[in-house]
């Protein structure tokens, strides 16, 4: 995926999926709980349960096996971008996720079984934690057998040394979660200024290894999310004595089933098999194929016509992040064959359109722009309902707590928009032709968009003034507080299976600042003290029901965005290759199930 970073206290990403400019607080993907499921069935979309903590037993590999799966062969993966980042601290995208599934380990993982169902499970640890102190202490114990590529064991000395590590001025990409939690402050890095790497360390009232194979967590706060945050990527294991620190970055050590042969940065990568790797410390993870030969420079269009014609070794080929492109899926749907080499689902996105609340105070002119977005044709570039679902809420169907058919403005009843209604409430609030400042990006699919949004618009009653933002720096620009403009489109990702990496991000108006996630800069006193609350309840299922009815309030009652659809993805895979299912924690293929069919 190309991506810029958005700053301003915290990491986050902007991808380009399908063609749209996405931002999320972790990675581009998510999905598999609806959508086609490349065999014409459509799995729909239903409220999501909480993803459970493992225990010990759950989380003690092997992996179960895939059924018909046998080892050997190369893979060849068709990639758009190459790797920014190889540390693990320096991974937040979803390119790089897939890739650290393979080659990093972490304390936790989100596991998907045969079936489809998924758990927190331990990976380097023997379970998904032990909380205490009401949410303030968690402790892990280290499995036996862990091991970097080089055979050394993984202690706890590692694992602390991994998160010391994040202080570090140079750790500039991955997540801010756990440090933030450590030092109870966004502002985390004076807590360990410049990491460990002159001989300070975390006080054991932060962070404590009594032993090497314990690993104990204290924060000020209860951290109810901890097994869900330390499953990401950025979290996994760095070797305290292969650190290299910058030069990580470029050459780290394997902990996961494959490792990193070679590396041609923007040309290609071989990952062979980790020889140090143990499949029964492993609950999720397999070693089917022999290699995996990534190449780099395959846009969309290109890589999805090759996978689609089947021929010579694209029979062998898939893709961990391409999408099919929206130019190719109508023939794909109309070969019975390639369908059934595809997968779809839900990726984590949810696209909205942000309304600058400092601008437009009215919450009736809000209510006018929400009624008057025509979402069919915001959709329409981005491949239709192949690209996505019309949405009602800010909360993905992948959550915990979401609610099928949730509809405050009736965009689903009429998805060309209701101009009649848009001018109703423009009346009423006594702002016929009123001037609104609208912000969007300049590529082919954005400006479709704008097109069909800035006629809807005006036929509402609007003066549109339409402002063309670059792609490479539109979340720069929308991202100041003093921006200049009224109406502009934000996407975002949730971090994990919680609302609680959605609403407070989007919605705080404690954290208003440039480069903060809260575009509308929305500053609600309900809502502030409802996101506090909520957080500090332990029950996801309680908290998950709670978070929805908080969005519902949000969309209602304040509307500082408004949603237009969920993000879902078509991938396709050459037909020998086996095993290749829609994982929604990875927001697409899962790279660890994959096997050649002989």
């Amino acid at each position: 995926m190309s991506r810029i970073r958005a700053r301003g206290g915290r990491a986050a990403v902007v991808a380009l999926a399908a063609g749209a400019l996405l931002l999320s607080g972790c990675s581009e993907g998510g999905g598999g709980g609806g959508g086609d499921d490349g065999n014409g069935k459509d799995k729909g979309a239903t409220a999501q349960a909480p993803v459970p903590f493992a225990d010990a037993t759950a989380s003690t590999g092997p992996a179960e096996p895939i059924a018909g799966a046998e080892p050997g062969g190369t893979i060849r993966v068709l990639a758009r971008d190459s790797f920014a980042h190889l540390d693990p601290a320096q991974i937040y995208v979803s390119d790089e996720g897939k890739l650290a599934a393979l080659i990093h380990r972490r304390l936790t993982t989100v596991k998907m079984d045969n079936k489809g169902d998924y758990s927190v499970v331990g990976d380097l640890a023997t379970d998904s934690g032990t909380r205490s102190d009401d949410g303030k202490t968690w402790t892990y114990t280290l499995k036996d057998g862990i091991r970097f590529e080089d055979g050394s064991p993984i202690t706890s000395r590692d694992v602390r040394h991994s998160f010391e590590r994040l202080f570090a001025d140079f750790v500039t990409e991955g997540p801010t979660f756990v440090q933030s939690w450590m030092a109870d402050d966004p502002e985390y890095r004076d807590l360990l200024p410049g990491g460990p790497y002159e001989g300070d360390h975390l006080p054991d009232s932060v962070l404590e290894t009594p032993d090497d194979k314990t690993v104990v967590f204290r924060f000020e706060k209860p951290q109810n999310d901890l097994p869900y945050a330390l499953g990401m990527p950025g979290y996994a294991v760095v070797s305290a004595e292969k650190d290299t620190k910058e030069k990580y970055d470029k050459d780290p050590l394997a902990s996961g089933p494959y490792k990193i042969q070679s590396f041609k940065p923007g040309k290609s990568m071989t990952l062979v098999r980790n020889a140090a790797w143990d499949p029964d410390t492993d609950a999720s993870r397999h070693q089917y194929p022999e290699k995996f030969e990534i190449t780099f420079n395959h846009q969309y269009e290109d890589s999805s016509k090759r996978i689609l014609s089947d021929t010579g070794e694209n029979q062998r080929a898939t893709s961990f992040n391409n999408s099919v492109d929206a130019s190719t899926i109508p023939q794909v749907l109309r070969d019975e064959e390639a369908k059934k080499r595809t997968i779809s689902g839900y990726q984590s996105y949810v696209a909205m359109y942000a309304i600058n609340m400092d601008r437009i105070k009215d919450h009736r002119v809000r209510q006018a722009i929400a009624h008057a977005l025509p979402l069919r044709a915001i959709l329409a570039p981005y491949g239709g309902s192949a690209g996505g679902e019309l949405a009602g809420g800010v909360i993905s169907p992948l959550l915990p707590g979401y609610e099928k058919g949730y509809d405050p403005f009736g965009k689903l009843a009429k998805p060309n928009g209701d101009p009649e209604k848009a001018r109703a409430l423009l009346k009423q609030a006594g702002k016929e032709d009123m001037k609104l400042v609208f912000a969007f990006r300049n590529d082919n699919e954005s400006q479709q968009e704008a097109v069909a949004v800035a006629d809807a618009l005006r036929e509402a009653g609007f003066d549109v003034q339409r402002k063309e933002l670059p792609t490479d720096t539109y979340y720069d620009r929308v991202g100041k507080v003093d921006n200049g403009y009224d109406l502009y489109r934000n996407n975002w990702g949730h971090d994990w299976v919680s609302s609680s990496t959605v609403i407070p991000p989007l919605f705080d108006g404690r954290k208003i600042a440039d480069g903060s996630a809260n575009y509308a800069h929305v500053n609600d006193k309900k809502i502030n003290a409802e996101i506090d609350r909520i957080s500090a309840i332990a029950d996801p299922e309680k908290a998950a029901e709670e978070w929805f009815g908080l969005g519902k309030y949000i969309v209602e009652e304040v509307t500082p965005v408004v949603p237009a659809y969920y993000y879902k993805q078509m991938q396709i895979s050459g037909s020998k290759i086996g095993g290749a299912v829609y994982n929604n924690d990875l927001s697409g293929l899962d790279p660890n199930k994959l096997y050649l069919k002989q």
